[in-house]
């Protein structure tokens, strides 16, 4: 009998679906308190999942999703950042 492989999945921080952790992006906060988009899922750091979807970041952000997942205050300039990073990848 073959061994099927277990999908892990991720709860996306602004619509609450739950998704395969391939198709959600990570955003990070780093030790340093930075926070980025980690398209790898490597960078280290507390991280958050969310759709890759800048509808979900503005629901995420609104709601103060962000903010709980990652344990830091999320400035505008920061939402910004995000929303641009988003957008480009």
């Amino acid at each position: 009998m073959p061994h099927t492989r277990k999908i892990p999945m991720r709860i996306c921080i602004g619509c609450g679906e739950q998704k395969p952790k391939k198709e959600m992006i990570r955003i990070v906060r780093d030790p340093e308190g930075k926070l980025s988009i980690d398209r790898t899922g490597k960078k280290s750091g507390r991280g958050a999942y969310i759709c890759d979807d800048p509808a979900c970041l503005d629901k995420a952000a609104s709601g103060g999703g962000i903010e709980r997942a990652l344990e830091t205050p999320v400035t505008a300039e920061l939402l910004d950042a995000l929303r641009k990073e988003l957008t480009v990848g």
